[in-house]
């Protein structure tokens, strides 16, 4: 499958080592703008979450694994529909949806503060389980996501060309 977004014609210029296209050089007031309110949105929907499905103690931090693997599958299908279907305007959605409402929606930093709190509880068991099950999840969904994003939008001619290699 060609990726537009690495394919070497109609990748936009960025700095080195930027691989994503809202990172092009220049002053990217709308960009940070909106990164700023999607992840706003994205956290707050998260914390809305867990008001709505609280866990307390040891209990298993299903919330927390719900999100994170429900914003992977999102972010999969998110990115699959932007790379395939607005190649070339998709940099302000990807910013807003991907980096910003989904970055602030999942969150790495909670589901390590969550398997801190099962070890320091003695609930060795729940933590590895939290701790693998949560990976497995997330990236599960991601290929879901993906899978999903292709089978509904389709796959353009130009990339079903070059699927084998």
């Amino acid at each position: 499958m060609t990726n537009p977004y690495f394919d070497a014609e109609r990748r936009p210029t960025r700095p080195q080592g930027h691989a994503h296209s809202e990172h092009a050089p220049g002053t990217q007031l709308t960009v940070i703008v909106a990164v700023a309110i999607g992840g706003a949105i994205g956290a707050g929907s998260r914390y809305g979450v867990e008001r709505l499905w609280p866990t307390h103690g040891t209990e298993f931090p299903w919330p927390i694994l719900t999100v994170n693997a429900a914003g992977c599958l999102a972010m999969g299908a998110l990115m699959t529909v932007l790379a395939t279907r607005f190649p070339d305007r998709g940099a302000l959605a990807g910013a807003l949806l991907g980096t910003g409402f989904l970055g602030g929606f999942t969150t790495l930093s909670h589901y390590t503060d969550g398997v801190r709190e099962l070890l320091h509880a003695h609930a060795y068991g729940p933590a590895v389980v939290y701790l693998l099950l949560t990976v497995l999840a997330s990236m599960a969904g991601v290929v879901v996501g993906v899978l999903a994003a292709r089978t509904v939008v389709g796959v353009p001619a130009h990339q079903e060309a070059s699927d084998g290699h």
